[in-house]
């Protein structure tokens, strides 16, 4: 059951890639008319982002919904991280979006409990275990104590199109071997780890 964490205002942004997470999100979100949200979405360069950015720009102009577009406009560093360059171009962009546009309101990001799991684990074997914050300046994440297959089955019941990366299962990408690799051994050891995250999340929260 998909299961918001505080009150999501009536009029945001919202981040979406295209995927599944966000094109459930951006419908649960909307679904009854209460909301006037403004997708953001961002271009990240590479061969699937062509066919993400034109799912998400013929979905917003089907369902009317007003969004704004941005994309890589440079050649990563010689040695960065390219999840790391990408992460900072995107937020970037999200900042330069809200702070520029008409709608005064927070920017949604659509992380959920899957993505708290690996987060924790990932800070906890560089000896910083961290949660992702339901808050932080005027990002809020209301969907982080709702399950991915929950937000799949959403979805999936109204038919909400979307993309899928190739590059979610290439484990060269740290978080994709943490999320195949170690969340499922992870979990043999403590069947309710998200049920642990959760209460932490919480009480961060309330």
């Amino acid at each position: 059951m998909i299961k918001l964490l505080g009150t999501v205002p009536k009029h945001a942004y919202i981040a979406v890639s295209g995927g599944v997470d966000s094109m459930a999100a951006l419908d649960f979100l909307r679904n009854g008319g209460k909301r006037e949200l403004v997708v953001l979405h961002f271009n990240h360069g590479t061969e699937h982002a062509k066919e993400a950015e034109g799912l998400v720009r013929s979905y917003c102009l089907n369902k009317n919904i007003p969004a704004v577009f941005g994309k890589i406009d440079e050649e990563i560093p010689k040695g960065a991280s390219r999840e790391d360059f990408w992460r900072k171009k995107r937020y970037a962009f999200f900042e330069r979006a809200a702070s520029s546009g008409g709608t005064k309101g927070p920017v949604i990001t659509c992380h959920h409990i899957n993505d708290v799991v690996e987060t924790w684990l990932f800070t906890s074997f560089h000896g910083n275990p961290m949660l992702i914050p339901p808050k932080r300046d005027f990002y809020i994440r209301p969907f982080l104590l709702t399950k991915k297959d929950d937000l799949v089955s959403w979805g999936n019941r109204r038919e909400v199109p979307h993309v899928f990366d190739p590059s979610n299962n290439d484990l060269r990408y740290m978080r994709n071997y943490i999320r195949h690799k170690i969340v499922p051994s992870a979990k043999r050891v403590n069947p309710g780890l998200e049920k642990v995250l959760r209460r932490k999340i919480m009480l961060s929260f309330y």
